[in-house]
């Protein structure tokens, strides 16, 4: 059985299950949402499931998802952990736009300060790669800013979003880093290694795309495991996720009630042996 609750500092424990507040904003995370009060009631049901890790950033929407969750759970409950990320912002015709300058950053965490309502932002990730891929730029000045606004008492705790490991280590001689947020599920598992050295070194990995990437013949594996389990095929690469890392940390998204009641129950979806050696057959 898998552990619920992930310690990544004195201050700071997490759901392992977390929720990712990315689809609550409009198509293609611009604008508002479809249904209003249905987004409000999903972050409530999050709090209610247990969800104590919700992920969100100022530039979903932009601003929107923001403003849902202090709509939704300001004040906030005791023990909830909001990670928010800076490093890009939204032109008006929904583009993303990278905004690394020092200046900037600090100028979106005050952003993000204001929009939920808050004095100190729990984590805050520095968006360094794309959901597609990580880059090789260097981050020491952009990540020592951050870190003057943690000394500042304007952030908790610091992590790191689309990152090699050699990024890893340049962003640890400034500051620490408690939470890395990377693209990896079963079938795209070029972070191997930076899986294993977080759990190394205790810093929680929150694996983002859980179904990204898949091929036909990947995703008829997952589906066969899944329906031999009377799983759906996302709760089945959630709870492979978890098993594959003890500081792994799942931040699924969506905006639907329904949906997020599943993806949670895929913590306690227990995976035989059988199962395991065919999910982790996929990624061979």
């Amino acid at each position: 059985m898998t552990s619920t609750n992930l310690t990544l500092a004195d201050d700071l424990t997490i759901s392992r299950m977390g929720y990712g507040a990315m689809q609550l904003a409009g198509p293609h995370v611009f604008g508002p949402p479809k249904d209003r009060d249905q987004a409000l009631a999903v972050l409530r049901e999050a709090v209610d499931l247990g969800v104590t890790h919700i992920d969100t950033a100022d530039f979903y929407g932009p601003v929107v998802v923001n403003e849902l969750i202090r709509e939704a759970l300001h004040p906030y409950p005791a023990g909830l952990t909001i990670a928010t990320k800076v490093g890009a912002r939204r032109g008006n015709d929904g583009s993303w736009l990278f905004s690394l300058d020092p200046a900037d950053l600090k100028a979106q965490v005050r952003e993000n300060l204001e929009h939920l309502r808050v004095d100190t932002l729990d984590v805050v990730y520095l968006r360094v790669g794309t959901a597609e891929g990580t880059t090789d730029a260097p981050l020491t000045d952009q990540f020592a800013a951050l870190a003057e606004l943690r000394e500042q008492g304007l952030i908790r705790h610091l992590g790191l979003s689309g990152v090699t490991d050699a990024q890893l280590t340049e962003a640890q001689a400034i500051a620490p880093v408690v939470l890395v947020q990377n693209l990896y599920n079963l079938a795209r598992r070029q972070d191997d290694p930076l899986v294993d050295r977080c759990a190394a070194e205790n810093i929680g990995f929150a694996a983002f795309f859980p179904l990204g990437g898949f091929n036909p013949l990947q995703s008829e594996t997952l589906v066969r495991v899944a329906d031999r389990l009377g799983a759906t095929p996302q709760q089945v690469a959630l709870a492979w996720l978890l098993r594959r890392s003890p500081t792994m940390a799942l931040i699924p998204g969506t905006s639907s009630v329904a949906h997020l009641r599943e993806n949670v129950a895929a913590a306690a979806l227990d995976l035989p042996a059988d199962a395991l050696a065919e999910l982790d057959a996929i990624g061979g």
